[in-house]
């Protein structure tokens, strides 16, 4: 199965962790996102990493700007994503997920289709709009939102033609939003 690009999502402001969270140790790694790169690299043939500045990381990569620097939101991402890659989907994961298993990444790329806008893991707990697929016929309703400040994923994919994939596995989907939840995901790997 060919795996469409990767985009991990680092951009955002982590106020609930009380620092960011992509430059927190992680497994043998200095970095969460040196992590993810890595991991993420053995299982898609291209790796983008989504962020505000990348004069910040120390690692060799391919980083994608937000151009709105003091928006904290996923949608500047998105909006810089179209406009820097080709391809006509990509994959787009949250730096702060590092239990979505090349599994769940193949299943949702096999779920989804040319007659999707996106295909997006759900779990008991609710959908995971930071782990899916985000097809390029999304452009311009990111677009539009960045333009009107309207920053809600949710809306967005339950007003566009979504696939959800069911995960019965929620430790799989583990954010690490709070302290509590990055040491949690500590004892798991």
């Amino acid at each position: 199965m060919l795996l469409p690009p990767c985009v991990i999502f680092t951009g955002g402001k982590s106020s609930r962790m009380g620092e960011d969270k992509a430059f927190l140790p992680f497994a043998s790694y200095t970095t969460l996102l040196e992590y993810q790169y890595s991991r993420l690299s053995k299982i898609f043939p291209k790796v983008y990493i989504s962020c505000k500045d990348s004069s910040l990381y120390d690692f060799k990569a391919d980083f994608i700007e937000d151009e709105e620097k003091e928006l904290y939101a996923p949608t500047a991402g998105f909006v810089a994503i179209y406009k820097v890659i080709p391809d006509e989907r990509f994959f787009a994961l949250s730096v702060d997920s590092p239990f979505i298993s090349k599994e769940i990444i193949e299943k949702i790329s096999y779920e989804d289709s040319k007659n999707f806008d996106a295909t997006i893991a759900k779990t008991s707990e609710g959908i995971q709009p930071l782990c899916g697929i985000y097809h390029r016929s999304l452009a311009k309703k990111f677009d539009k939102m960045l333009h009107e400040n309207n920053h809600k994923l949710g809306f967005l994919l339950k007003n566009s033609r979504t696939n959800y994939v069911f995960f019965n596995n929620s430790v799989s989907f583990l954010n690490m939003n709070h302290p509590q939840d990055y040491q949690k995901a500590r004892s798991l790997i």
